[in-house]
């Protein structure tokens, strides 16, 4: 099989972890989770096929190893499922402790898309010549007996991209990387009133509204999407001051007030209740 590797060589922003490993860890090594999640984007399905996980301790280019277990079967996940707190756990797995400069995802050649409103999905292609994604020039020691967890924000929406008139689709992945022990998030729940003409019931959970998470410049961070209970979840921000906007197309814009970010916590928005339009 034909390999496209993505080099996601991320000079990870790691962070002494709060616990320490299991007994059976030796002095000399650390534990590194990663895990998989998604910043949504206007597709029902974007699949890929991850066959390894590469780390590199070294600037060499012979210096990568497998940090997957040996018996690391290839798997296809759709993206478009890791919101809400749903994730992919990549790898746990134990190493040697030292710098950790670099971590590289293998994809196999069955990536695919579906697009909304068609039955099957494309091929999705990942160009020869893309060799990088996003890039974190932040070199790491990992520090013996100690756990990292690492979270990859896979954001679909910038790394889709069409080619042109064609109908064709290449992955240019976009991924953006933190420490979840050096990071916070932002939860909460979303509901609205159905849409039922003048019969306005209770409150509802809405499925599917857009989450988009900005600085207090109006600079955008990520997005998500909330799940079939209306929850939502934003994971791996920098500490400070956030916003949130959520979006549905029969609902009125909801922007929040400031929501403070606090490392190792979650800070929850609450119920939100969207507004229907006035007629």
């Amino acid at each position: 099989m034909k390999k496209n590797v993505l080099l996601v060589a991320i000079f990870l922003f790691a962070i002494l972890g709060l616990h320490s490993c299991s007994d059976d860890n030796p002095e000399n090594t650390s534990r590194v989770q990663l895990k998989l999640i998604d910043a949504p984007g206007d597709y029902q399905e974007v699949n890929v096929e991850i066959i390894d996980v590469l780390y590199n301790s070294t600037e060499d280019d012979e210096g990568w190893k497998s940090i997957t277990e040996e018996d690391f079967s290839p798997i296809i996940v759709d993206l478009t499922e890791l919101i809400a707190g749903n994730e992919l756990l990549l790898s746990d797995v134990i190493i040697p402790s030292g710098m950790l400069q670099q971590i590289r995802l293998v994809l196999g050649d069955n990536n695919t898309l579906l697009v909304e409103g068609e039955a099957n999905p494309i091929n999705l292609d990942t160009p020869s010549g893309q060799q990088s994604g996003l890039k974190l020039k932040t070199n790491t020691e990992l520090e013996p007996g100690y756990s990292y967890t690492f979270i990859l924000d896979w954001d679909v929406q910038k790394s889709v991209v069409k080619a042109g008139n064609s109908g064709k689709y290449n992955l240019k992945p976009v991924i953006r990387v933190n420490t979840e022990v050096n990071s916070g998030s932002i939860k909460g729940k979303v509901v609205g009133k159905p849409i039922e003409g003048d019969n306005l019931a209770d409150a509802i959970p809405l499925e599917g509204a857009s989450v988009t998470v900005y600085t207090m410049d109006n600079v955008e961070v990520t997005e998500t999407a909330t799940n079939s209970e209306g929850n939502f979840i934003v994971r791996g921000l920098d500490p400070g001051e956030y916003k949130i906007k959520i979006e549905d197309f029969n609902y009125i814009i909801y922007e929040s007030q400031t929501i403070e970010v606090t490392a190792g916590e979650t800070t929850d928005a609450g119920t939100i209740e969207l507004s229907v339009p006035v007629s």
